[in-house]
């Protein structure tokens, strides 16, 4: 099979990309610079990369000639300049695939979204996101959706970060930070105050996610399912964090996870950027929101029609961490 890939460079996507190449799939990658997709591609025969992206016409067409299926995993976390918006990059990209896909005849359709899609979301990630599965939806193709919740991995830019942290080498330095969400139960008082909540996790490994789309291009069953993918193993973010920590050579002991009450960092994050400073901060108002919500589902669709298994977090964290 010729299966063509958006987003072929990102963290799912190179995963994704050497898992069909093992599978002996010929696959062709949209990708908007030549030199990185030749750095973080593997060296086969089998890849084909084609210079542009989703709102280039001509690029678009030529990934889908003569495909077998399309998967489409474009997507950003923050916005950036240069039109990197999430109405752009989520909605507006997403139904740039879709029409090229009907047009070109390539009916097998498979997308990437995200466990936070919500069409009530604070966020506008969440709501981006939903919208884009309407797109998906409402077409003609033989299509497939996946929301994963917390991807992890070596190369992954969240466990780098964490890494980061608990090896005192990025900022803050002196303790392990988190959100926290702030709920209310019951009339607000002085002897019932809102609980500060600490959200949990279920990370799912990269080449679990990756395994499981491969699995579902040519699975009937798959078609015009969402399908929710996380990891089995359950934990808090401050229990995520310390076990990072403890597992590092590197760590650093004295280091604390602290959590952030979510409103508070939201209320910092608008104020920055009205002030035209809210790139110093390393994330956003909808981040804050979203990292406070628990990240944990129900694979038993997955399971059921794609023999979903995820390995575990710590057993497959410990075999990066420690290196």
């Amino acid at each position: 099979m010729t299966i063509a890939i958006t987003g072929g460079t990102g963290f799912v996507g190179r995963h994704l990309v050497s898992e069909l190449i093992d599978r002996g799939c010929a696959v062709r990658v949209l990708a908007r610079d030549i030199n990185k997709a030749g750095r973080v591609l593997p060296e086969s025969d089998l890849i084909d990369i084609v210079e542009g992206d989703p709102f280039r016409p001509d690029a678009v067409r030529g990934l889908l000639a003569g495909a077998d299926a399309c998967i489409h995993l474009v997507g950003i976390i923050r916005e950036a300049p240069g039109g990197q918006t999430f109405r752009r990059v989520h909605v507006h990209a997403t139904r740039e695939v879709v029409r090229a896909c009907e047009d070109a005849g390539v009916r097998r359709y498979l997308h990437m979204s995200a466990i936070a899609a919500d069409p009530e979301g604070k966020a506008e990630y969440q709501r981006t996101k939903f919208e884009a599965e309407r797109i998906v939806e409402s077409s003609d193709l033989d299509w497939t959706i996946f929301r994963p919740g917390l991807i992890h991995g070596a190369d992954g830019e969240f466990m780098q970060m964490v890494m980061g942290w608990c090896e005192g080498r990025k900022p803050p330095f002196v303790f392990l930070p988190y959100f926290a969400r702030v709920e209310q139960h019951g009339r607000p008082g002085p002897f019932n105050p809102p609980a500060v909540v600490e959200p949990r996790v279920a990370p799912v490994h990269v080449d679990d996610v990756a395994g499981a789309i491969a699995d579902a291009i040519d699975t009937p069953e798959s078609i015009g399912e969402i399908y929710r993918l996380s990891g089995p193993e359950v934990l808090t973010m401050p229990e995520m964090l310390r076990f990072v920590r403890d597992a590092d050579p590197h760590g650093k002991p004295g280091l604390r996870p602290m959590g952030m009450p979510a409103p508070l960092a939201v209320c910092q994050a608008k104020v920055f950027g009205r002030l035209g400073l809210g790139r110093l901060l390393p994330f956003d108002a909808g981040m804050a929101r979203m990292a406070a919500l628990d990240t944990v589902c129900d694979n038993g669709k997955a399971r059921t029609h794609l023999g979903f298994e995820p390995r575990s977090f710590r057993e497959s964290a410990r075999g990066y961490v420690v290196v």
